[in-house]
């Protein structure tokens, strides 16, 4: 039988035996996986590293940096990379492989260099972008048109930031007394936590999409080592892809997140953003000003012309009415002349005869006398009444007048309304939103929207956006319409 031996003396040869065969440092390249900090200041991490293809874990071992060293590396290497040592981060140190017999094996960290990791945050981020472009979403929410009065606001940020109580403060003291609904989603803005809060912030958000108008992401400022969680690809994508206009506040002037890149519009500070919503609804209420300028300015051209008419067709009422009344009061003169002339022939005519028959005819006398009495009074009630009538006609004129003014002011109104709701519903029907949720989809290769079978690559595959999400497909059949083409992907009929 073979020599016995205890656990304690396997783990004592284990331990010999790897000295002897590590005895200086080494310098490794690993990912983080776990990362903790205890109440004495000692780091305890797990080092991973896993299939560049396949992402699956190759190799797995603990480490640790003891609280004097961790003093010194921790801001060293934030200071250098902008990033602080968290989980998911590749990083290259020096270590010394140590086992205890109760421990197992372990590394202790020694020294770090950051500028490996600052070389690896770039080519993450590089692929991030590559990822977002081949997926065709990169520029998707910029398209999206901004309302014409954004005030319905969305804002995802944290309740005691002080950027959020700048955005309100700004918003609600603006100097022209607009008024904005704004409405707090709240988040995690740094940290392990902030991605999976800021994404669950938009999916909330996405469920009552119908009552905002755009979405503010809002941090104000904070170290770079801080926005790491911005530079996400699954954050960057929900972004591109959100069906309302985002607009960020991050609050940082040196750098641009990736989320600030796929972004609708891109902001530096909460301050400014509300300054942006401030200026959209200030060139809406400059429009609305202009165009009621315009309104009452040709309101009072056409009161003005008709004024004009008016006052024309008065001068010519009261001419003529003049004339008619000089012509009238001549005819009147002349009758009454004639009148009298007859009436005193025929007096002294009857006065001789009276004065021959002095007591034969006095019923005659007064017969006649009665008789040119009505003759007088018909012709007075005769002139009254043409007198009337004219004035009658001319009031009656005047009032058409008038009642056809005010028709057409309010035509010329209501045409105008008419005009603006006929350009408010022209805007919604050709909303893309509205066009995807009728059951359209928007087909995307390589980053351009396909708008004929013509500019289809057979071999490229094709990115489907409906309005709650996008599907990737591979081409198997084009078929044109025009001359029944069909071709197969590689190009072969």
């Amino acid at each position: 039988m073979n020599e016995k031996m205890s656990l304690l003396e396997l783990n004592n040869r284990i331990r010999d035996a790897l000295q002897g065969a590590f005895p200086e440092t080494l310098w490794v390249v690993a990912e983080i996986s776990e990362i903790k900090v205890n109440r004495t200041g000692h780091c305890y991490l797990e080092l991973v590293e896993k299939d560049d293809v396949t992402d699956e874990l190759t190799a797995r071992a603990r480490a640790t940096i003891w609280s004097y060293t961790f003093r010194m590396l921790r801001p060293y290497f934030e200071t250098t990379t902008g990033q602080p040592l968290a989980e998911g981060i590749k990083i290259l140190v020096q270590v010394s492989v140590e086992y205890h017999p109760g421990y197992g094996l372990s590394l202790n960290i020694k020294d770090i260099d950051p500028t490996y990791t600052l070389g690896d945050l770039a080519l993450r981020r590089r692929e991030i972008i590559r990822r977002l472009e081949e997926a065709g979403v990169f520029h998707m929410n910029q398209e999206l048109p901004l309302p014409l009065v954004p005030q319905r606001i969305a804002v995802i940020s944290s309740a005691t930031a002080a950027g959020y109580q700048d955005f309100t403060d700004q918003l609600e003291n603006n100097a022209y007394g607009f008024r904005f609904e704004v409405r707090l989603f709240e988040a995690f803005m740094q940290g392990s936590e902030a991605v999976p809060s800021i994404l669950d912030a938009l999916d909330r958000i996405f469920h009552e999409e119908a009552a905002f108008d755009a979405v503010a992401i809002l941090r104000g400022g904070g170290s770079q080592a801080d926005l790491s969680c911005f530079d996400h690809f699954d954050l960057a994508f929900a972004v591109a892809q959100f069906p309302l206009p985002v607009i960020t506040g991050i609050g940082h002037e040196k750098d641009e997140t990736i989320v600030d890149l796929v972004a609708h519009t891109r902001q530096k500070t909460p301050t400014a953003v509300a300054e942006f919503f401030i200026a959209g609804v200030l060139r809406f209420s400059e429009q609305l000003e202009a165009l009621e300028k315009a309104v009452a300015e040709r309101s009072r051209e056409i009161l003005s012309a008709a004024g004009e008419e008016i006052e024309e067709t008065t001068e010519r009422l009261h001419t003529a009415f003049d004339r008619y009344t000089r012509l009238s009061e001549m005819s009147l003169r002349k009758a009454v002349q004639r009148l009298f002339s007859g009436s005193g022939r025929l007096l002294s005519r009857e006065a001789q005869q009276l004065h021959q028959r002095q007591f034969r005819l006095p019923g005659r006398v007064q017969g006649i006398l009665r008789r040119q009495e009505q003759l007088l009074e018909n012709a007075g009630k005769e002139l009254h009444h043409a007198l009337r009538r004219t004035r009658e006609k001319e009031k009656a004129r005047i009032l058409n007048l008038s009642v056809t003014l005010r028709r057409s002011v309010r035509h010329i109104v209501e045409r105008n309304n008419t005009l603006l709701d006929n350009a408010e519903k022209s805007s919604r029907l050709l909303d893309p939103r509205n066009v995807l949720l009728r059951g359209f989809t928007i087909s995307r290769q390589k980053g351009i929207t396909i708008r004929s079978s013509a500019g289809i690559d057979p071999t490229a595959p094709l990115t489907t956006r409906f309005a709650d999400g996008t599907t990737e497909s591979k081409i198997i059949k084009t078929t044109r319409y025009d001359n029944q083409k069909t071709l197969l992907p590689g190009g072969d009929e």
